[in-house]
């Protein structure tokens, strides 16, 4: 399908990138992304790629937006406390952008629900900000074999990692941390530990960078890797993330032949 008049001069900075041209704008706009989260990092992600174009979003969450939120949570307005996060998120896209489909779910999506989403999406960016949310998606995401791009930010420390499922190889989230969280241990998160506003902004762009890159094949996805961000020294750091052969999530689908 071509594109339009009006959706190439809105595109046409992205279209003369030669790594994208026509065709990736094309592939962008037949895309459909799942974004679990519409927190800080969501945000971020979610803006660029509804101003990249692609053409079906659907982005998750369960909360409402409070006043702590606008300090880092950029797609929100103060006119949008006590509304849900998910469906202001899905409008404010749809006015950036008429040209794309935006669906808001209203739920934190787990079990079948997360199945089916995950099942339906050519990508899944994982924005959320607690563990059995990460792993759930993680093994979602293995088994429907969806690549996974997954951000994470607290303080002044930003981490960004991908996991290409496609192959079903490996490695996964789990091989990087295993789910082993002592449920006494109180998890660390933005409420109990501070975040730097830019910093989780940072990682969120970055997500959607690598989202767009997979689906228009321009230059190479970090697949396979983490970086770690240092907003202090604005120093980065990248270590490649090696299979665990021993993995309940990725050797299981692996060695069924899922």
């Amino acid at each position: 399908m071509m594109l339009t008049d009006q959706e190439f001069l809105r595109y046409n900075r992205q279209v003369m990138l030669p790594e994208i041209g026509e065709v990736g704008q094309q592939a962008l706009s037949q895309a459909h992304v799942l974004l679990v989260g519409a927190g800080g990092l969501g945000s971020a992600a979610a803006l660029y790629l509804a101003g990249a174009g692609v053409g079906n979003i659907v982005i998750a969450d369960d909360d409402e937006v409070d006043s702590s939120n606008l300090q880092r949570q950029v797609i929100y307005r103060d006119a949008d406390q006590g509304k849900s996060k998910a469906k202001m998120a899905a409008a404010h896209l749809q006015a950036l952008n008429p040209y794309i489909k935006v669906r808001a779910v209203q739920a934190r999506l787990a079990d079948q629900r997360l199945a089916i989403e995950v099942a339906l999406a050519d990508i899944v960016l994982d924005c959320s900000d607690n563990l059995p949310t990460r792993h759930a998606v993680n093994q979602a995401c293995v088994k429907a074999k969806k690549p996974l791009i997954s951000g994470a930010a607290i303080r002044w420390q930003g981490q960004l990692m991908a996991f290409d499922n496609r192959s079903g190889a490996g490695p996964c989230y789990h091989c990087l941390f295993p789910n082993q969280l002592d449920a006494a241990q109180e998890p660390q998160n933005c409420s109990n530990s501070g975040i730097a506003g830019p910093v989780v902004g940072m990682m969120g762009t970055m997500q959607a960078l690598e989202t767009i890159k997979c689906i228009t094949g321009a230059g190479s996805v970090a697949f396979a890797a983490l970086q770690q961000f240092d907003g202090l020294t604005m120093a980065w750091q990248r270590f490649n993330i090696a299979a665990d052969p021993q993995c309940p999530v990725c050797r299981q689908h692996n060695d069924n032949g899922e």
